[in-house]
């Protein structure tokens, strides 16, 4: 399951408390919670179901601080290793002396090393832990029982000498790791060297001449529904005095294949599903062009090569408009890598505008490219080159070789190889390697082996490299006071898209902040701020409006403006001066009124803020008697003072009390209003007997100020300490300065109150554990429409009340801020409910019949979530029921029939998480606004920039990592930039019976439970 977590989640320590049992105490539902967990990590995906069960049986849980070695080279292997979070290096000595050990690459997730103790070899390496990191440890008499049983799955996953790597000659295997001497790894090199450059063009010149079988099918479906549906496409075609038998035309082909599938949203992605066509050989250009295009360019089916090419009969016609829609869904799943492969077989200059952008959108993605700035990142778009090899043991570089080139794995995984030890550790898709050799100007230090058939890479050659670093320092500006730098420029070519938005002269250059101390920061903006434009000079602006409070805090930042608006001039003519004075002031005054409309009403928290701008208007209403320049702006100043007056005063803003589910006693009949931290809450606080005591207390409150208050109500309370309580169990102890931890519970969750040594004695409340019984026959009442329609305004009215300014607290954490993110915590929380509510139902459904009408009624819920604009419903009812305690009901799913098969299959090819959900990104990519997003993926994005980058960098603010954070937020605002349109349709009918039932939702959110209920329901077979 894929939880929406705003901190400690409970699903992640629930599986962890199952893998630390010992293996005969784990019983089928401890093993189904590790199961759920482990199919998500990379290192196990390719792993046989049968194989990973084992795996849930017999290993084991790290968790170890940055630093940390986890064994030395020359050590005797005990543990096999699979990377689940953080990453380590690898650090290789060429003597016994291990403080000359040098780091050859990191392991990220995904990544498993251990594999010498199958034989007892010594270990080839030092692994040392880069960062905080979890693993998977697997005991070698276990490991060693896997690989006797389930050789024939491990065969084709583990390094070499272990795992069969293909080489394109008589041999299945690479040579062991004893004899694979430095003459063997010559040959071997020296062979692949020779055909190295045959392969890349091969790969890109003169695409696969053998089609495989899933897509020679997929090309015979779609010619025969265009014969079918539209036979006039295919025809002879004349052009410049020559015939072109049985052609269509690009254009028309992007047209007709964007008319008959849902799942088709750009030209560019249907381009990319003919591409898939075109790199099989199963479409050809006429002129054999290896590049589909949306223009007036003739194709052919290979079925039409032929002179007696046969039209369908009615039964193959009929054939294929049943596959059709599997068909699309199939090219629309591998459409989009093939497009990207096609831009990068461009040579650079071919490349359009359009490709690049596409190109860079890509590599925003790759983790081992996220500390690049942004110009980095659209230079390597230019320059990065398709590489592609189709044989395992095909050898990239040899040890000792001059470095040429820096890679990125695309696709595959490759070994790294280094002599008399063998096979160190395996890289995997996202990890890179090559670098250092280019940095250092070094010899390669290991060898890089591809481990698998059909390897795609990205590839920067080293010229461009170093130009790249050339053009980086050599646009770089710096200022510098006392010695130190203070501010940080990079000059952006006039030909960069990023110079030319919201500039009129794109000719000219232009700088963008890479870093500099926040003063400096500040000063710069409005230096550049050009007064006559309505936005400011530089979108920058907007970002660090955005994101000013995580390194100038309002403290901080109000007095700088206060000063900057008194300034003067000591040089110039006194008209220059009053020039100079004016425009400061008219600079000030614009930066204020952008600032305070972001913030909104959650300055009227902020006693000093409110008081700073009540002076600062005074200051510009005095000096408007003087300058009357200055009097164009005040309007705005007067109306921005005014509208925060009177909020202040409104009914509905002053604080509220909000009961124990976050909700107001009247909200039934007025309209949800945001959860400010001002506002109080009626929340109970368990005892370990599990009586309760009611405390009234601010939404902001710490822990410290909770604990508190549950005193007073005690009568007494020394040494109490507070505790969130999942349904499973788990416990988590919250520290004193956690900040408006009620917002954080999971959906069952529940606070507690008890002395220290009372900790372990705690236990969960029986209404804890969610309802009994379904609701099924409540609900199958209700029109699927209705519910999708219901739910899609209580998650619109949740998601309106999240401020832009929480996704910034809950990324870089609230109580850095002493600011809530309740409104968010409650948005990501509705989402696991969801997800919950729709596996309770199902698993408190005992007739099979009606669990089939169940699968049919959320996927029509998720298909009006869809149409609504819902996404963030829609992927929640689609992550429920791939559960894995629904997914395992084989014989329900085989009772559902085809048509629905159909839809769920199209709705979890959305879901796809590979590229980084490009699926997801291509969906919302079409869509307008009003939309409600994939939050937690949001989430993702934003936690991904922060933690990939440092935020200040030589004590300079990292004003880089702020506009990549802060392109982030601008999603949200783009979602909600226009109003959300009722249903006319159903927006008149009373459904105060559906409007109540989504508000309510009645869940189970204990996954060992659901599983429990899931094998009652259909035991495991045998």
């Amino acid at each position: 399951m894929v939880a929406a977590h705003t901190s400690h989640p409970s699903s992640s320590g629930e599986w962890i408390a199952c893998l630390d049992k010992r293996p005969l105490e784990r019983s089928s539902e401890d093993v189904d919670i590790i199961f759920t967990r482990l199919k998500e990590v990379k290192a196990f995906e390719k792993f046989h179901p049968n194989l990973l069960q084992q795996i849930c049986l017999c290993g084991y849980y790290e968790n170890l601080e940055k630093g940390i070695t986890l064994f030395r080279q020359g050590d005797i292997g005990t543990n096999w290793y699979a990377v689940l979070a953080g990453s380590l290096d690898v650090k290789v000595s060429d003597t016994s002396n291990h403080q000359d050990a040098v780091t050859i690459c990191t392991l990220g997730i995904g990544t498993a090393f251990g594999e010498s103790i199958l034989d007892n070899t010594p270990r080839h390496a030092t692994i040392v832990t880069r960062e905080n990191s979890e693993l998977l440890r697997i005991e070698q008499k276990d490991f060693k029982a896997l690989w006797e049983k389930y050789r024939q799955y491990m065969s084709g996953l583990l390094a070499p000498p272990y795992g069969v790597m293909e080489t394109g000659s008589n041999n299945d295997r690479m040579p062991d790791k004893d004899n694979m001497s430095s003459s063997s790894l010559c040959s071997i090199s020296k062979h692949c060297s020779k055909n190295m450059l045959t392969v890349f063009f091969v790969a890109s010149s003169s695409l696969s001449k053998v089609p495989s079988e899933k897509i020679l099918r997929a090309g015979k479906v779609l010619r025969n529904a265009i014969l079918s549906r539209a036979p006039h496409m295919i025809r002879d075609r004349k052009y410049h005095l020559k015939t072109y038998r049985q052609c269509c035309v690009g254009t028309e082909l992007v047209d007709w294949m964007m008319q008959q599938s849902s799942c088709v949203h750009l030209r560019t992605q249907a381009v990319g599903m003919w591409q898939v066509l075109l790199e099989e050989g199963v479409l050809n250009h006429v002129d054999q062009e290896q590049h589909f295009q949306d223009k007036y360019l003739f194709y052919r089916f290979l079925d039409d090569e032929h002179e007696d090419a046969s039209m369908p009969t009615e039964e193959e016609k009929k054939e294929c408009d049943e596959e059709l829609q599997d068909t699309m869904l199939l090219l629309s799943q591998i459409g989009p890598d093939a497009h990207m492969r096609m831009i990068l077989r461009k040579p650079p200059g071919q490349r359009t505008v359009d490709d690049l952008e596409i190109i860079y959108e890509e590599l925003l993605h790759i983790k081992a490219l996220s500390h690049l700035s942004t110009t980095v990142k659209r230079e390597l778009s230019g320059v990065l080159v398709f590489e592609s090899h189709p044989k395992a043991g095909t050898v990239l570089f040899n040890q000792g070789e001059e470095g040429t080139s820096w890679y990125i794995i695309l696709k595959g995984s490759v070994n790294v190889v280094i002599y008399g030890k063998g096979v160190v550790c395996t890289l995997h898709e996202g990890d890179d390697f090559g670098k250092l050799a280019l940095v250092n100007d070094a010899p390669r230090a290991a060898s890089i082996v591809l481990r698998e058939d059909n390897c795609h890479f990205l590839r920067v050659d080293k010229e461009d490299f170093n130009r790249i670093l050339r053009d980086v320092e050599a646009n770089t500006v710096r200022l510098k006071e006392h010695d130190q730098d203070v501010l940080v420029l990079e000059k952006v070519p006039p030909g960069n898209r990023a110079s030319n938005q919201g500039s009129s002269q794109p000719l000219q250059h232009k700088y963008t902040v890479m870093s500099g101390t926040p003063e400096k920061i500040l000063e710069h903006f409005l230096e550049t701020m050009r007064l006559e434009s309505s936005e400011g000079t530089d979108p920058g602006f907007h970002d660090f409006v955005m994101m000013q409070c995580v390194f100038m805090p309002n403290n901080q930042l109000c007095p700088a403006l206060m000063g900057t608006y008194h300034a003067q001039p000591s040089q110039g003519t006194e008209q220059e001066k009053m020039d100079y004075a004016l425009n400061n002031k008219r600079r000030v005054i614009r930066l204020i009124l952008h600032w305070a409309a972001l913030y909104g009403d959650l300055l009227q928290e902020d006693e000093a803020a409110m008081a700073f701008l009540e002076e600062f208007y005074v200051s510009v209403s005095d000096d408007t008697r003087m300058i009357t320049a200055l009097k164009d702006q005040l309007p705005e100043l007067e109306k921005m003072m005014k509208q925060l007056s009177e909020e202040a005063k409104a009914p509905q803003k002053k604080h509220k009390v909000l009961l124990q589910h976050f909700n107001t006693s009247d909200e039934r009949t007025q309209k949800r209003q945001p959860i400010r931290g001002s506002d109080e809450i009626l929340f109970k606080v368990y005892c370990v007997d599990h009586t309760y005591t009611t405390i009234r207390i601010p939404m902001l409150s710490s822990v410290k100020e909770v604990v508190s208050a549950v005193a007073d109500k005690l009568g007494s309370g020394d040494g109490l300490i507070l505790v969130k309580m999942s349904s499973g169990g788990e416990k988590v102890l919250l520290k004193p300065n956690d900040v408006s931890v009620f917002t954080t519970l999971s959906v069952n969750g529940r606070l507690f109150a008890c002395p220290r040594e009372q900790f372990d004695s705690l236990t969960p409340l029986q209404e804890q554990e969610g309802p009994s019984t379904g609701t099924m026959g409540t609900f199958e009442l209700m029109s699927s429409k209705d519910l999708a329609y219901q739910m899609t305004m209580y998650d619109w009215e949740l998601f309106n009340c999240v401020h832009e300014l929480e996704l910034i607290y809950h990324t870089f954490g609230r109580h850095s801020f002493k600011k809530i993110t309740a409104n968010l915590d409650l948005f990501l929380r509705r989402f696991n409910e969801i997800q919950f509510w729709v596996v309770t139902e199902i698993c408190l459904c005992s007739q099979l019949s009606k669990r089939v009408q169940l699968l049919k009624k959320f996927i029509k819920i998720a298909a009006h979530c869809k149409e609504y604009k819902n996404l963030n419903s829609f992927f929640a009812i689609i992550m429920g029921l791939s559960n894995v305690a629904v997914s395992r009901l084989t014989l329900t799913w085989e009772k559902l029939p085809s048509k629905f098969k159909k839809i769920y299959a199209e709705f979890e090819s959305l879901m796809d998480p590979s590229r980084n959900h490009r699926a997801y990104r291509l969906t919302v990519a079409k869509q307008e606004p009003p939309v409600i997003p994939f939050m937690p993926l949001l989430i993702k994005d934003m936690t991904f920039t922060h933690e990939g980058n440092k935020t200040f960098i030589d004590n300079l603010v990292n004003f880089e990592k702020m506009r990549m954070i802060s392109n982030t937020v601008r999603t949200v605002k783009f979602c909600r930039s226009q109003p959300f349109s009722p249903d006319a349709s159903l927006a008149n009918k009373n459904h105060q019976d559906v409007r109540s039932y989504v508000r309510q939702l009645s869940v189970i959110d204990n996954q060992r439970t659901l599983s429990q209920m899931s094998q009652r329901l259909e035991p495991r077979r045998a």
